[in-house]
Order: C-alpha cells, then sequence, then structure tokens
C-alpha cells in the first residue's frame, strides 16, 4: 500500500505546480491584453492618460440595455474616471464642505461669466467644484481646465445626444421628424402628447440633469459616501462673493428654523426678483437657480423615477414641479435669505448662443450690481422665517409642456436611475 500512494501523491503534487503555472502565464496574457485594449490615445483636447479601466462598461451595457457605446462616448466614461483636478494646490478639502455641482451645455459667453463669479466667491478654496458637461465641446473644455481657484473634477455625460450623431440618443435618418406618422412615412418615433416627434437638442436638457443627478450622488466615489448638501448651478447663474458663506448659515439653521424645508436655495424661486430686503428668513417653493439638498432628499427624488421619466416635459424643473414633488405629500419648502446671493441671467435657451456672437449676452457683457452687502454673509441666525404658503406655479395635474413622449427617452431615463444600483 505504502508503496502504491507514494507515486500518486508525487504525480498529484505535480498536476498542482502545473495548473498554477499554466495559471499565471493565463493571467498575464490577459493583463496584456487588457492593457493594450484600454490604452486609447487621446485626441481634441481629451489628451489625458485614460487608460485607467472603466468598470464593468460593458456589463452596464448589456445590463440595462443602454445604446450601444461609440469610442468618443467610452472615452468620456474613463475621462469621468480621472481624479479632480488641483489637489496639489488644495490638498484638504473643509471638513464642513459644500460640494458645488455646475452644470453646463454650450454657451461659452455665459460659462465665462459664471466662472468668473465662483472665483471671488469666498470659501471656494475650501471645497470641490464639479462640473457636468452636456457632451463635450472643446471651447467649454478650455474654459473649465483653466480654472485654479480650487479643486476641481470634471464629468462629462456619455449618452448625450451630442455624442452620437447618427443613432439614438442623437438623431439617425429612420427617425420621424416633427408631425411625421410613422406608419406612413416608415420612420422611428413616439410622439409626444401633442403630436410632435423628439427632438435630440431638447431632450438632451433633462436626460443631462437626471445622469448627473445619478452620477453625483451614487456615481463618484468623491461624491457618493457624501451625506451633507451638494449645490447645484448653471452656467447662467451668476454668483455674488457671499453666496458660499450665506449657504453655510443656511444650511446649519435649516433644521431649526425649519425642519420641514427640504433644501436651501440662494436666490429666489421668481427669477427676476433680487429678494425683500427684510429682517427674516423666507421659506418659499424650491427654486432653481442655486439650490442645495443632502443624500435623504436625493434618495425621495430618486424614488420618483418612473414619475420623473414618464412626465411629458423636456424640462427637468418643471417635471420636478408639476409631479415630483407633489407626489410627496407634502409642501415641498426651500429656505433662503431675504436678499439674493445667486442671480439668472440668460436671455437664450441651453442651446441658442453657441459660437462666437455675443447674441445672448448685451454688448457682449452682463452688468450684475455686486453691492458690499453682497460680499459677506448677510444672514443672521436670530431672524424668523416667514412662510410662503399658496404660492403659484406648476401643480399636480399640469400635463407637461411635451417635448418628452418617445419610449426611448423613458427608458433611458430609467436605465441612468438604475447605473449604479
Amino acid at each position: 500500500m505504502a508503496n502504491y500512494k507514494k507515486p500518486r501523491f508525487k504525480d498529484a503534487a505535480f498536476k498542482r505546480f502545473l495548473s498554477v503555472v499554466l495559471g499565471t502565464l493565463l493571467l498575464v496574457s490577459l493583463l496584456v491584453v487588457s492593457l493594450g485594449t484600454n490604452a486609447t490615445p487621446g485626441s481634441s483636447g481629451l489628451d489625458e492618460d485614460l487608460s485607467e479601466s472603466v468598470v464593468n462598461i460593458q456589463s452596464f451595457r448589456e445590463k440595462l440595455n443602454l445604446p450601444k457605446e461609440n469610442d468618443f462616448s467610452i472615452r468620456l466614461e474613463k475621462q469621468n474616471r480621472l481624479p479632480p483636478r488641483n489637489i496639489d494646490l488644495y490638498p484638504r478639502l473643509a471638513k464642513d464642505h459644500i460640494t458645488i455641482v455646475l452644470y453646463v451645455h454650450n454657451r461659452p459667453q455665459y460659462l465665462r461669466v459664471v466662472v468668473n463669479s465662483l472665483s471671488k466667491v469666498v470659501g471656494i478654496s475650501e471645497t470641490l467644484l464639479i462640473v457636468s458637461h452636456d457632451g463635450y465641446f472643446e471651447e467649454m473644455n478650455k474654459i473649465v481646465e483653466g480654472i485654479k481657484f480650487c479643486r476641481l473634477k470634471q464629468i462629462f455625460a456619455p449618452y448625450s445626444p451630442h455624442v452620437f450623431t447618427d443613432s439614438f440618443p442623437g438623431v439617425s435618418s429612420k427617425d420621424c421628424q416633427e408631425k411625421d406618422e410613422a406608419g406612413k412615412k416608415h420612420c422611428v418615433g413616439y410622439p409626444d402628447q401633442y403630436g410632435n416627434h423628439r427632438s435630440p437638442n431638447i431632450v438632451s436638457l433633462k436626460h443631462h440633469w437626471w445622469w448627473m443627478m445619478n452620477t453625483v450622488w451614487d456615481g463618484l466615489k468623491e461624491t457618493r459616501g457624501h451625506d451633507g448638501h451638494i449645490l447645484f448651478i448653471e452656467e447662467d447663474h451668476f454668483i455674488y462673493p457671499n453666496a458660499y458663506r450665506n449657504l453655510q448659515l443656511l444650511v446649519s439653521l435649516k433644521p431649526n428654523k425649519c425642519p420641514d424645508c427640504y433644501a436651501a436655495n440662494l436666490a429666489p424661486c421668481d427669477v427676476n426678483l433680487r429678494g425683500e430686503g427684510w429682517n427674516s428668513l423666507v421659506a418659499e417653493r424650491m427654486g432653481n437657480v442655486g439650490y442645495a439638498f443632502n443624500r435623504t432628499v436625493w434618495r425621495k427624488i430618486h424614488g420618483k423615477a418612473k414619475e420623473f421619466c414618464f412626465f411629458d416635459d423636456y424640462n427637468w424643473d418643471i417635471t420636478m414641479w408639476a409631479t415630483v414633488y407633489p407626489s410627496f405629500g407634502s409642501p415641498v419648502y426651500t429656505l433662503r435669505g431675504p436678499r439674493t446671493s445667486a442671480v439668472h441671467f440668460g436671455k437664450c435657451g441651453l442651446h441658442q448662443g453657441q459660437g462666437k456672437t455675443n447674441a445672448c449676452i448685451d454688448n457682449g457683457s452682463v452688468n450684475i450690481q455686486v453691492d458690499d452687502i453682497d460680499k459677506v454673509a448677510n444672514i443672521r441666525p436670530e431672524w424668523d422665517v416667514k412662510v410662503y404658503q399658496n404660492q403659484p406655479g406648476y401643480k399636480a395635474g399640469f400635463k407637461g409642456w411635451g417635448g418628452w413622449g418617445d419610449n426611448r427617452d423613458h427608458r433611458l431615463c430609467l436605465n441612468f436611475a438604475q447605473m449604479y444600483h
């Protein structure tokens, strides 16, 4: 028996050794192939080191049935995973910092104004600024890359219609146009409630906002563990020097002064107003200029993905006001100061005013008066709260302005909600 077992033991040991060697060689081969595949050369301003692997992009697409990505969209996915810029200049973020997200489209004249205003904000160097691009535009990218006043991270919507030039979510030759009847024209598409087919440039607005929210809260390693407030601003929002300090005060006061408030705002919900000038805080309907909320509120919003994705209106804010917020079951208030800390100065749509003309800005510039009171925090903790009730605006039951009737957009929107879950 002893003479029989010994050869068998040697043989088994040799087989195990051979398996280890072969397995190691296989892993090395796969690693070499992987590195060769991921080393995509940069172009058009994306000449960064993009060899960082993108985690499960292929499996995400197959599982969620996302549109088939092209080379450019894959490059943008990789770009989104690069570390923030300016870490050498700002190695530490303030412990109580409020992350700022600036979402932009393609209005470089506007972007220069908001970037210049942000550079003068007191406390801006303490925080992280995330710029979310709707697709990729070289001039917009160059402006953002020039930011040196804080830690900066850029993300690019990889499923923007501006990235897909000949297929959904962009437009293809088979898509129905305007009020085409699909059966007669043998085209592809589903009209909105008014009989109009999708316009990629228009639906892009809602897609970008929803993709950005899901990515910032649940996708980015820099923010997915952040439970505090995040401030959201747009490329046509002029930010006053006291905005960040005022926001910190509002966030700290909100639990006691307005425990039912969902958010804090830098500006009145009526973008034409500059504030009442009272010696009191104001609670009103959440505005779309300089709004900030925390992860608890995001979870409530995310839980209403179907309401958001199926409401026939291409505007994200109107969708929120008309169907998402009313579904919470109680009024959705935001807390703000009696004097604005941000101003909406835009005079044209998000996809107008591109190029080198100054059509969207009077005389090629924006003249917004900044007084001394706007340069320092001007909110007082001892103030009471004035509550605006029964405010005008979009209510539950409003059917929407349309532009969002294609079920392909509905599915893509729902996929964004599941992308990181």
